[in-house]
């Protein structure tokens, strides 16, 4: 499909730069099968949801995964940015790089070099190979519980591009771009329709008899890569790592068998769980990683109702929600959200979405 049939005009007024206090009071837009809109809050959902739904929720962890340092070649010092991308190995990451291009293999890097961190005050790495999507393998002189202490006391949050290009990380950031759940350390974005929770919202929702399980998917920084392509065949999405445990699969094809709605908290979870699913529906567990890319034409499997953030124009996850509820459903939704003052991305205000081919 041409890309451009996602494109969408946002005022830049819209962007959120703080997520809503208390986070349940953030706004939700219900779109129902037949395009109808409802004006809601999330500390709604569970009057939306049904006794025996189950929500499913992603439950990686955000780790500061912006690293900032120096390119080093004899006595050449030049400045880099490195955005970690997906772990690949006890002592190595793949990593978003900037500049880039001017890094070649076998380059020695040094980050936190201000005092920051580990041991000698730096943590560093060789330059790998680089793969197809323009990320660069970091080897890192440290390895596995060493490297992760030092990458959290050398790194800063990764906040989206949106945010960081108006203001700064700071303190609270590490409270607000993490789920009250959050426990499997690897995310470098956070699954933001999860932050909307609070244990009040969970209180409602027990009472309501809508059950909670957990997956993990550690959602890396190609969530925020522009589709560059005019065509969706021609883009390539890059992989995360994921697991569905076989007690989590079993418990919601249970959900299935009773007749309940199994509801994806965030698109991270959906895709997790559309990777795990066979053709006959069942879910399966599943552990390793997952480059699924979802369009519209795209058959559902797992899951029947989605909450989500609003998205970027032209992104891959605006054609997840366009194929879930239909294209037109959503243009139509997003004019509402953008005409009432619905705040978009990651510390916005959320939608619930029923699924268009039931």
């Amino acid at each position: 499909m041409r890309v451009d049939l996602f494109d969408f005009e946002l005022p830049e007024e819209r962007i959120a730069l703080r997520p809503a206090n208390p986070r349940d009071s953030a706004r939700l837009l219900r779109v129902g099968t037949d395009g109808s809109l409802a004006d809601l809050s999330v500390g709604d959902l569970a009057d939306l949801l049904e006794p025996g739904d189950a929500l499913v929720f992603n439950d990686t962890r955000v780790i500061p995964a912006q690293l900032e340092g120096f390119r080093i070649r004899r006595d050449n010092r030049q400045r880099i940015s490195a955005t970690l991308h997906m772990r690949s190995g006890p002592d190595r990451w793949k990593a978003f790089v900037r500049p880039g291009k001017r890094i070649k293999q076998g380059d020695r890097l040094s980050f936190g070099g201000d005092g920051a961190t580990c041991l000698t005050g730096v943590l560093d790495a060789t330059a790998g190979e680089r793969g197809e999507g323009g990320e660069l393998e970091l080897i890192f002189d440290l390895s596995g519980p060493a490297l992760d202490e030092a990458i959290m006391a050398t790194g800063h949050i990764p906040l989206p591009p949106y945010i960081a290009s108006k203001r700064g990380e700071d303190d609270q950031d590490r409270k607000d771009y993490q789920t009250i759940y959050a426990r499997e350390d690897g995310a470098v974005a956070a699954p933001t329709a999860g932050l909307h929770f609070t244990d009040a919202l969970f209180e409602k929702l027990d009472a309501r008899g809508i059950s909670r399980h957990f997956v993990t998917l550690h959602v890396g920084a190609g969530t925020f890569l522009p589709v560059k392509a005019d065509d969706t065949s021609e883009h390539k999405m890059h992989s995360e790592i994921g697991h569905v445990s076989a007690g989590t699969a079993d418990a919601l094809n249970a959900v299935h068998a009773r007749g309940g709605r199994v509801v994806s908290v965030g698109t991270t979870s959906l895709r997790l769980l559309e990777s795990a699913t066979g053709e006959d529906g069942t879910i399966q567990p599943w552990s390793g990683p997952t480059d699924i890319f979802i369009t519209p034409g795209y058959r559902f499997r797992a899951v029947d109702v989605l909450m989500t953030n609003f998205h970027l124009p032209r992104s891959t996850l605006f054609m997840l929600v366009s194929a879930f509820s239909g294209l037109e459903t959503m243009r139509n939704a997003y004019r509402h959200a953008i005409e009432k003052g619905y705040r978009f991305y990651s510390y916005g205000d959320a939608s619930l979405l029923f699924r268009s081919n039931p």
